[in-house]
């Protein structure tokens, strides 16, 4: 694999997340654990990097919202073109690694669940996918042994280990590519642990990835 996989947020032309891959996680919200992956997209004008702040709108974030989630997730870089492709082969495709927030509008889902609607418009609004930088794969051997953690104004709020997601990486990669492609510098979300909890203008999240990385994103209202 050959690229600039720090550009991904430039580059990349979708995020695909993945939903209760976390026992702890489905049960603190009241759901099923699923017997295969859970999918949902976020387009990729939901990053953000550190600097930008994570946005309001009067206080509702987004508009309508009364209930935004933090979720810290460990996110998969894809480094090339997949297709099909077999949980052996998986982690071939992987460039690297980065430590994201899925930030959730936890009322509008719980609405759309109700419904049977689709989650876009609690996932996918702007600024929802506040973003670290890019993590080389040398620099995690073991990603399903990796420690994330997610604090609001100080105080923790979320610490799980990726040794307890319900499917693996080279099982997502594997099942998400028999529906769509995988390009270059794609990311994949892998679920968040227990823990999420809801922010509001002016709070400071900060997250990190065992002692590789750490992201801090603050939440201001455009009003």
């Amino acid at each position: 694999m050959s690229g600039n996989y720090s550009r991904f947020v430039e580059l990349g032309r979708k995020i695909v997340a993945v939903g209760r891959n976390y026992r702890d996680h489905a049960a603190e919200l009241g759901n099923a654990i699923p017997d295969k992956p859970l999918i949902f997209m976020k387009p990729a004008t939901a990053y953000i990097t550190e600097g930008s702040p994570i946005k309001t709108h009067f206080n509702q974030i987004p508009k309508g919202c009364t209930s935004l989630h933090h979720e810290i997730e460990l996110g998969i870089v894809i480094g090339k073109k997949a297709t099909d492709i077999t949980e052996a082969n998986a982690m071939d495709y992987v460039a690297g690694y980065v430590l994201a927030l899925d930030m959730t509008a936890r009322d509008l889902q719980n609405i759309a669940k109700q419904k049977g609607h689709p989650w876009e418009m609690a996932k996918s609004f702007d600024t929802s996918c506040p973003v670290s930088a890019f993590i080389p794969k040398s620099s995690i051997p073991d990603p399903h042994n990796v420690n994330v953690w997610c604090k609001v104004n100080g105080n923790m709020k979320q610490d799980g280990n990726t040794k307890d997601m319900i499917f693996t990486v080279p099982y997502l990669l594997s099942y998400i590519s028999q529906f769509f492609t995988l390009e270059p510098n794609d990311i994949v979300l892998t679920g968040t642990p227990a823990g999420v909890s809801a922010v509001k203008s002016g709070d400071v999240i900060q997250g990190g990835l065992d002692q590789l990385i750490k992201i801090e994103f603050r939440v201001e209202s455009s009003n």
